[in-house]
């Protein structure tokens, strides 16, 4: 008994004298860089196609403060924007998270239906932000073509990506026709678009108020997006409608506003109150709400349908319940409380 207390005493000596050895740092520091190169690996890639306005930013911003997250490509589409802005402003979002490595797309597709003007307007004030103004710009005409970029990204992918489309989806069906070979590579899509059992937001001429407005800006792709039967999850007014930019969720976040995202997400959503006014429509987290669908996706109620999408007017991109539909899956709840609280905590990152 006292030859096995004596051994198990050295044996603890011995260890304890090789944890402060610079042997077992090396172990050690190998051990925990493996464990990081694992987590990095189980990120889920994300491309992001967004149309450059004020929640299409926060979505851009949103999905860089996500752990689980690896983005591989920005392209930015000239619906609720003009293009050369847009792109600016989602650079500087880059630089501000010190990832300018990731591509940047511009998309050159133009839909048949136009925001208007006052909204596609916002980026050049985004880009005014004291946070922005003295942040680089880039050469917006020697960017890759946001199909080809679509092309090129899933290709080089070492494992499906998720596609988040906030703004029309043009480019990607642009993509699939360009090259089907791009599907294999599509682990899911997510997009902001559709209002399918509840009223749409377009208010315009020749329309009768059905569709939403990123379906309506391009119909025609609409429905071949819907057509071509991809793992398509749309987050539509059906559940959007369920969170407004209201004052006490805004109040919440002025709260932290000694953060910078804080800070300069209380800005941009302030950018909000006259971009729309409250007599037409109320702003909503629209594509914040999407995006948080990519990192919280078990807080949402989601069901499968069939569906198509309306070309012509009145209801040019309104998306249809139908039984001969296009199956696909859309979003119908989300646990509000949840989803405010996650936001807020994202913008905590730094």
């Amino acid at each position: 008994m006292k030859q096995l207390i004596t051994t198990l005493f050295s044996f603890i000596i011995s260890a304890l004298l090789f944890a402060q050895s610079p042997n077992y740092q090396g172990v050690a520091n190998e051990l925990s860089d493996n464990s990081i190169f694992k987590k990095n690996m189980e990120k889920k890639l994300v491309f992001i196609d967004h149309d450059g306005g004020i929640d299409d930013l926060l979505s851009q911003l949103l999905l860089l403060t996500m752990d689980d997250v690896e983005l591989i490509g920005v392209n930015v589409t000239p619906a609720d924007c003009f293009i050369e802005p847009a792109v600016e402003s989602s650079y500087k979002i880059l630089q501000l998270f010190k990832r300018t490595d990731i591509p940047i797309g511009r998309g050159d597709l133009h839909g048949v239906n136009a925001f208007p003007s006052d909204w596609r307007a916002r980026p050049d004030v985004v880009n005014a932000l004291p946070m922005f103004i003295n942040l680089d710009d880039i050469d917006t005409y020697a960017l890759p073509n946001a199909v080809d970029l679509y092309i090129e990204r899933l290709l080089a992918a070492d494992k499906p990506v998720t596609i988040l489309m906030t703004g029309p989806c043009s480019n990607l069906v642009g993509a699939m026709k360009k090259n089907p070979k791009i599907r294999a590579k599509i682990e899911q899509v997510v997009w902001m678009g559709g209002a399918f059992k509840t009223q749409g937001n377009v208010q315009t001429y020749q329309h009768n108020g059905s569709a939403e407005w990123n379906a309506f800006w391009d119909p025609q792709s609409s429905k071949e997006l819907f057509a071509l039967e991809l793992p398509l999850v749309c987050i539509p007014l059906d559940v959007t409608n369920h969170v407004p930019v209201n004052k006490d969720f805004l109040s919440r976040l002025a709260f932290q506003s000694d953060k910078t995202l804080s800070n300069l997400a209380g800005q941009l959503w302030a950018l909000t109150t006259d971009t729309i006014p409250g007599y037409e429509y109320t702003y909503f987290m629209w594509d914040v709400l999407a995006t948080s669908f990519i990192s919280i996706s078990a807080h949402f109620t989601v069901e499968e349908v069939k569906a198509t999408v309306s070309k012509h007017p009145p209801n040019a991109g309104q998306t249809l319940l139908t039984p001969d539909g296009y199956t696909l899956k859309i979003a119908t709840d989300v646990n509000k409380e949840n989803f405010y609280t996650y936001i807020l905590k994202q913008l905590k990152t730094f």
